[in-house]
């Protein structure tokens, strides 16, 4: 395995449509294995293969351990996924991006999806998802279909830059600073 670089937006790769994946061989379980690598140590909660530069349709998943949610602390791999259930019911929710840094927003989002593809070896896999896992996967669909969060958030009200600031103990935190804010007057 090995860390790979995160492509930033504006770079064109992440605007592509990537290519439906055809051989379930070695370099696509090397693939998979980097990707999640690099997710875990950005440390992100999902990757598409286009954010490293792979225009090829590969998703990772893995949201942090959560008591309260069985989907959690599951790795979820996905070649060829395709979103074949969405639910009417939409939640707004908060998101950012490991190649859009230090930056979240406001995004509308299915509260629940079903999702299917391929494992590694080409095996058809099916999941239901719903709240966080829903909207994981929902945002790194849109990346395998050159789609970024911020293509979806409302308006610049709904963006906010992360700032780092330190408490009164000099702890660092990072906090939500709206872009309306930020511009100048």
């Amino acid at each position: 395995m090995a860390k790979r670089e995160i492509k930033l937006i504006g770079d064109d790769v992440l605007r592509k449509e990537a290519r439906k994946v055809k051989r379930f061989d070695k370099t696509l379980h090397k693939l998979l294995d980097d990707m999640v690598e690099t997710m875990r140590e950005a440390p992100g909660i999902g990757l598409a293969a286009p954010q490293i530069g792979v225009q090829e349709r590969v998703i990772v998943v893995e949201l942090q351990e959560d008591d309260e949610d069985p989907q959690s602390g599951k790795l979820f791999e996905f070649v060829n996924p395709e979103i074949v259930f969405e639910s009417n019911v939409q939640v707004e929710g908060e998101e950012g991006c490991l190649s859009i840094p230090n930056i979240v927003g406001d995004v509308w989002r299915a509260e629940r999806i079903v999702v299917k593809g391929q494992d590694r070896h080409g095996k058809a896999q099916k999941l239901e998802a719903h709240d966080w896992l829903a909207r994981a996967f929902q945002h790194e669909i849109d990346h395998i279909n050159g789609v970024l969060f911020i293509d979806r958030v409302e308006g610049p009200e709904h963006l906010r830059r992360l700032v780092q600031v330190r408490d009164e103990n000099g702890e660092a935190y990072y906090r939500a600073i709206p872009m309306t804010q930020l511009a100048p007057a």
